[in-house]
């Protein structure tokens, strides 16, 4: 659900992601112009809820495509991949691009090990479906995603 004051935020600026406070789980939303900003800011948010990759230098790039039914959906499943490749490789995105493909996305991440960062934050294990959205109003488009820690 939008808020007034969220809607303050959208419209004072193009783009952006907060952390939003929700009990035992971490909350990011987002907003952008296109579908594919938003998603990559809700990436930069769920990232920057735990870590701290200013001081790394840029590492190796990784590119993935990511497939789903519904726009929620494929939010969740961008923000699986990030969590997967932090679990199994040891990687977190210092940036990320995104762009719309046939059904879904193009991710292209510029990673750094997840050993080079500064921690400030529980670190997510999964997302939960509750809540989650990814939409277009007239403000452009904005989504909301839970993340059990």
């Amino acid at each position: 659900m939008t808020t007034g004051q969220d809607r303050h935020l959208q419209m004072t600026s193009a783009y952006g992601h907060r952390s939003v406070p929700h009990t035992a789980d971490l909350c990011i939303e987002a907003w952008a112009a296109s579908r594919e900003e938003c998603i990559a800011e809700a990436v930069r948010g769920v990232v920057g809820s735990f870590s701290d990759a200013s001081a790394v230098a840029a590492g190796v790039m990784r590119e993935c495509e990511v497939t789903a039914d519904s726009d929620g959906r494929l939010l969740a499943a961008v923000i699986e991949e990030v969590i997967y490749r932090m679990e199994a490789a040891g990687e977190l995105p210092a940036d990320v691009e995104v762009t719309a493909t046939e059904g879904g996305v193009r991710l292209r991440f510029t990673m750094v090990g997840s050993d080079v960062v500064a921690q400030v934050g529980a670190v997510p294990k999964a997302v939960s479906m509750h809540g989650l959205r990814l939409a277009q109003d007239t403000h452009g488009w904005a989504c909301r995603v839970t993340l059990d820690v």
